[in-house]
């Protein structure tokens, strides 16, 4: 089963846009793009990424 985590690997910030990208398996500055674009066009961007910062386990230690 998968499973969503913090990026170890593939952080700017937290490592919440990377995990995302791995997590559907996409390249993480099309995430990283959404974010920004979902900050500034509808406002809760900056708050959503702080709460999944918070929330999301960080990734397991391989």
């Amino acid at each position: 089963m998968k499973k969503l985590y913090k990026s170890r690997t593939d952080k700017k910030l937290c490592g919440v846009c990377g995990g995302i990208a791995e997590y559907f398996e996409i390249d993480s500055t099309i995430i990283r793009l959404l974010w920004v674009l979902l900050a500034f066009f509808v406002g809760s961007g900056i708050l959503a990424y702080i709460i999944a910062a918070l929330i999301m386990p960080e990734a397991p230690e391989n």
